[in-house]
């Protein structure tokens, strides 16, 4: 909690500077006694320098869709919000890319790129809320990411301020860089625990001719089958946007097919698609069922896929606790993943729908239920991943539950290497504290 003189010395601060300011709370804790809401990068700097100096901790928040990501403080000294820290600063169509303020929200920027036939290659989840800022920190991809990449792929360059109220740059404007060490792999994925991410330079990609979706299922749950098809596709020519198999419960409610589901993205020219929907249809095995989607019922079924929102992020008190894990294996050990925790639902009385890459092996797994059974379920799931010769990692989870659950599981043997980064970088560890992997 803030000092009294704490807090006086940041009115102060906050009259100068005129920022707004006013209480938080949540059930997914990361939040702060005040909320700052800076609209320049100026203020940002100001901001941080004055904190550093002044022994406070800051929470940062984009649109918070991951506030249940992470985190053992439930209140630091302020809640930094970019909601109001929004805009395109630089768009070149002809060089496709694009600079960007951290608080926009990442819809916001689709639309305005669709008027270029341009896009961002990303899918994140709830991405009317999500911020282009929050999803560069968390290193955010979904099932797309087989052929779109991860943010590391699709950025540039960014500005981030650092505790101290420095501002650097790493990486540029232009998609050709000539440079010694990437620093932007530095920020992408640190959870906001090195520096404010203020700008972000993207690379684009045309919005292309033609997008089909492919569902595959296996009434069966021919998981062997499942496999010697997946191989077929990844020894193929042919060139899925996603490989992601949906177990019965999530098949069920997205397409209405409850089986395990394989979802099959192809976006190109017209003819590339469609001669790549017939070579699937051709390779099918006796025991599955396809459907052809066409670009509408395509888009409808990413649309309800990415618009998830977490049990209590919307504001409303769950009925359900909700846990929310992703999962990295080497790519075709998702369907022993998926296969292991859809068994967890009756041993624990939970409610389990997940979905996994079978070409990029990330895999999501999310359980409803009481508390304590989603506890113990969320730690059997990290078993199952670490047999499988992955790692499990909490994204969504109650602040409460977070103590009792390790969100980001055993220190990597690098995690000497991060320790070090954070402590030349954040000293006074003013910024996310215990946000990160072993309590960075």
């Amino acid at each position: 909690m803030i000092a009294a003189e704490s807090i006086s010395t940041l009115k102060t601060f906050f009259r100068e500077n005129q920022i707004v300011h006013n209480e938080a709370s949540s059930l997914f804790g990361n939040s702060g006694d005040v909320v700052v809401s800076p609209e320049t990068e100026e203020e940002i700097a100001a901001l941080l320098k004055h904190a550093d100096s002044n022994g406070l901790t800051i929470n940062i928040m984009g649109g918070g869709t991951k506030r249940g990501f992470g985190g053992l403080i439930e209140k630091t000294d302020i809640l930094l919000s970019l909601e109001k820290y929004t805009g395109i600063v630089e768009h070149t169509p002809g060089d496709m890319t694009l600079t960007v303020k951290a608080g926009t929200r990442f819809k916001d920027l689709q639309d305005y790129l669709a008027q270029h036939n341009q896009k961002i290659s990303l899918d994140p989840y709830w991405p009317e809320n999500a911020t282009i800022g929050g999803i560069i920190a968390a290193n955010e991809s979904g099932p797309k990411r087989l052929g779109y990449g991860s943010a590391r792929d699709a950025v540039i360059g960014l500005r981030t301020v650092y505790p101290d109220g420095k501002i650097i740059r790493s990486g540029g404007r232009v998609v050709k860089n000539v440079a010694g060490y990437d620093m932007n792999k530095l920020f992408i994925g640190a959870m906001g625990t090195l520096g404010v991410i203020s700008e972000i330079t993207l690379k684009l990609r045309p919005i292309p001719k033609c997008e089909s979706l492919v569902l595959i299922s296996f009434p069966k749950g021919n998981l062997a089958g499942i496999k010697a098809f997946a191989v077929k596709v990844l020894d193929s020519m042919i060139e899925p946007v996603s490989l992601e198999l949906l177990n019965p419960a999530l098949s069920d409610k997205l397409a209405g097919i409850n089986a395990y589901t394989l979802a099959m993205s192809f976006e190109d020219v017209e003819s590339s698609v469609r001669y790549q929907e017939e070579f699937v249809s051709n390779m099918l095995p006796d025991d599955a069922e396809l459907l052809i989607s066409p670009k509408e019922k395509a888009d409808l079924f990413w649309h309800r896929f990415y618009r998830h929102i977490p049990n209590g992020l919307d504001g409303e008190l769950p009925i359900q606790t909700e846990a929310s894990l992703k999962i990295g294996t080497v790519n075709l050990e998702a369907l022993s993943v998926l296969n292991e925790t859809e068994l967890l639902q009756d041993q624990f009385n939970v409610e389990i729908e997940s979905h996994g890459g079978l070409g990029h092996g990330l895999s999501q797994v999310t359980i409803r239920g009481a508390e304590s059974d989603v506890a113990n379920a969320a730690a059997q799931v990290r078993q199952i991943a670490e047999k499988a010769g992955g790692y499990a990692i909490v994204k969504h989870l109650p602040f409460e539950l977070r103590k009792k659950v390790e969100v980001w599981g055993n220190k990597p043997s690098y995690f000497f290497l991060l320790q070090g980064i954070k402590t030349k970088v954040d000293p006074n560890k003013t910024l996310n504290p215990n946000r990160f992997i072993g309590g960075i």
